[in-house]
């Protein structure tokens, strides 16, 4: 999860705690961050401490590097594309819907206002990410380590 507000993060690990998603959440607080994180550079250069993600969760409004631009950035690289990126923000401006599938994002979803309703989210992307869609296989077939839930 990509999102600069540590509010936010807490709140999705807590929803995913709740609905019981056997998952593991890294959280980085920008797009740069972010980028070195799936890079496995900087701070993340343990691989141990920067599995490669099954799905990113990312926030369009962030200093440094903003969603918009990490987002460009993974898909135009062959190693990262196939990473599903699901939008999670505050905005439901046309605009940036209509940037964000532009930019490759997967799914574009406005950031619920109540907990109960961000549960209900975290449980609709786990049944679908992960029961209902098939995702690319283990790994990137390109020297990267296998996907991690």
């Amino acid at each position: 999860m990509a999102d600069d507000d540590p509010d936010d993060q807490l709140l999705a690990s807590e929803a995913l705690e709740e609905i019981k998603l056997p998952a593991v959440l890294y959280c980085v607080k920008d797009g740069e961050e972010l980028l070195d994180y799936l890079y496995q550079r900087g701070a993340f250069a343990n691989p141990e401490n920067a599995p490669r993600p099954t799905i990113i969760l990312l926030d369009l409004n962030m200093p440094k590097k903003d969603g918009r631009q990490a987002l460009g950035e993974i898909k135009a690289d062959p190693s990262l594309r196939r990473i599903p990126v699901v939008v999670l923000t505050t905005s439901n401006a046309q605009v940036d819907i209509k940037q964000a599938y532009d930019g490759g994002a997967s799914s574009f979803i406005t950031k619920p206002m109540t907990f109960d309703a961000l549960v209900d989210v975290m449980l609709t992307l786990s049944k679908y990410w992960f029961n209902v869609v098939e995702l690319p296989p283990l790994g990137s077939g390109d020297g990267h380590q296998p996907y991690h839930h």
